[in-house]
């Protein structure tokens, strides 16, 4: 007999997600609002869309903002790939404990991470700009790459790797053709995560940042300091729905990757 949830469960799970996406909702809705008083609405229009492309300031912090987080996905999927792939073969205690450090940045506080980097830059005399932000995205986006791809991994076995290596393959030939293909989801997976944890990362670029490399959320909050206008609600919207976009690409990947490896059969 199928058990029955409890009617107020179903209201809590409601009024949960109410209070996570109205506020999200209302600022979508302003951003089309005829007017920079946020409270009245006047009508639709979508002046304020045009006018923030138009805006240069904006369109400089952009252009930071997507190099700052090309560079540091790059690099940071290589790296966490690198660093998944080297410690499946490591013992159990010693994956334990680079499993522990790699998952620190993680659980560490925003806050922590940025101010520890700002000491850290200031102690090697390094001037704050670009190199510091990208250097900064890389550290804690390192982790959730790596996190993604070794939860890949443990649901693959090496049994493929060890037939493919009787047959003849060497160590490379192994991992092009077999071990690659199966990890791809989930490198694809970190990197969009990577990019997306990177495009609306502020806390810690707020303390490593220099004048000249301002990103899209630090341009914001100084925006907001001066009072919430609709052009910040546009800037706001349009960064939500990438962020939304890119996080929901890479969980169909990941789970259309995880159905394929679920179906794949080996031939006999």
């Amino acid at each position: 007999m199928k058990k029955k949830n409890h009617p107020l469960l179903g209201i809590h799970s409601y009024l949960m997600m109410a209070f996570i996406y109205v506020p999200i909702i209302m600022i979508i809705i302003y951003s089309f609002n005829d007017t920079r008083l946020s409270g009245n609405w006047e009508g639709f229009t979508l002046d304020w869309y045009v006018s923030l492309f138009e805006n240069r300031h904006v369109m400089e912090a952009l252009m930071n903002s997507l190099t700052v987080a090309v560079i540091s996905t790059v690099v940071s999927t290589l790296l966490g790939t690198a660093a998944a792939l080297s410690l499946r073969n490591m013992g159990r205690k010693g994956r334990s404990g680079m499993n522990g450090l790699l998952y620190l940045p993680v659980i560490i506080p925003d806050i922590i991470m940025g101010l520890s980097l700002l000491v850290l830059f200031s102690q090697l005399n390094m001037p704050l700009g670009k190199t510091t932000v990208i250097i900064a995205h890389i550290t804690f986006s390192l982790s959730y790459v790596y996190v993604v791809v070794t939860a890949r991994l443990s649901g693959m076995g090496k049994q493929l790797d060890e037939a493919a290596q009787d047959l003849g393959a060497t160590p490379w030939q192994t991992f092009r053709h077999v071990t690659l293909p199966q990890i791809a989801p989930g490198i694809i997976s970190g990197a969009l995560i990577a990019f997306t944890l990177s495009l609306d990362d502020f806390m810690v670029s707020f303390f490593v940042a220099g004048p000249s490399s301002t990103t899209l959320p630090i341009y914001i909050y100084a925006q907001v300091k001066r009072g919430i206008s609709p052009e910040i609600n546009a800037l706001c919207t349009l960064l939500i729905l990438v962020s939304i976009t890119l996080i929901l690409l890479a969980q169909y990947i990941l789970n259309r990757g995880n159905g394929q490896k679920k179906h794949k059969t080996l031939p006999i």
